[in-house]
C-alpha cells in the first residue's frame, strides 16, 4: 500500500472536523453519536473509524454489550431504548439511501423512508434532529475519505 501523508486539503478536512464537531455537540449525547458513527462505519466498511469510534464509546461509557450487538441493534431489543433505535434506523436510511420511497416523487429508492425520519423527530426536537442528521452526514464523508484512501485502522491515538 503507499503511504498517503495528506489525506485531504487542510482547508477541507478542517471544514469536515468542524462539522463532526459541532454535530456531535449539538447532538447533547455523546455515547449516542458514537453509536450512530460506529454503525455508519460498519455500514460503510470503514476500519479506520471503526477502531477509533469504538476506543472513543469505551471512554464515553458506551457498554460492551451494546458494542457487541450494534450490526444486528434491530434484533437486540431489549440492549438499545426507543431513542438510540430511531437514531440508528436514520442512521441506516441516511448511509444507504435506497430503502424509502417519496411521496412527492413517487419514484422508488433514494429515499428515508417516512416512517423512519418521522419516528426520529418523535425522539429529537427540531435542533437536535438537525444535528444528528449532520453527524450522519459527517461519517459517511469521513467513511469515504478513509476506505476512499485506503488508510488502515490503528493510526488513531486519544
Amino acid at each position: 500500500m503507499t503511504t498517503r501523508t495528506r489525506l485531504l486539503d487542510p482547508a477541507v478536512g478542517g471544514a469536515m472536523s468542524a462539522l463532526s464537531k459541532v454535530a456531535k455537540q449539538g447532538l447533547g449525547d455523546p455515547a449516542l453519536a458514537e453509536l450512530v458513527v460506529i454503525r455508519a462505519s460498519q455500514l460503510n466498511h470503514c476500519a479506520f473509524c471503526l477502531d477509533m469510534h469504538l476506543a472513543i464509546a469505551r471512554r464515553y461509557g458506551v457498554s460492551e454489550r451494546q458494542l457487541d450487538l450494534l450490526a444486528a441493534w434491530e434484533e437486540a431489543e431489549d440492549v438499545f431504548d426507543e431513542r438510540e433505535r430511531a437514531a440508528l434506523a436514520l442512521t441506516e436510511a441516511v448511509t444507504v439511501l435506497t430503502g424509502g420511497t417519496s411521496q412527492a416523487s413517487g419514484s422508488g429508492g433514494g429515499f428515508v423512508p417516512d416512517e423512519v425520519y418521522e419516528n426520529a423527530a418523535k425522539h429529537f426536537d427540531e435542533a437536535r434532529l438537525a444535528h444528528l442528521i449532520g453527524l450522519i452526514v459527517a461519517i459517511n464523508n469521513w467513511n469515504r475519505v478513509m476506505v476512499g484512501r485506503r488508510i488502515p485502522p490503528g493510526g488513531y491515538t486519544p
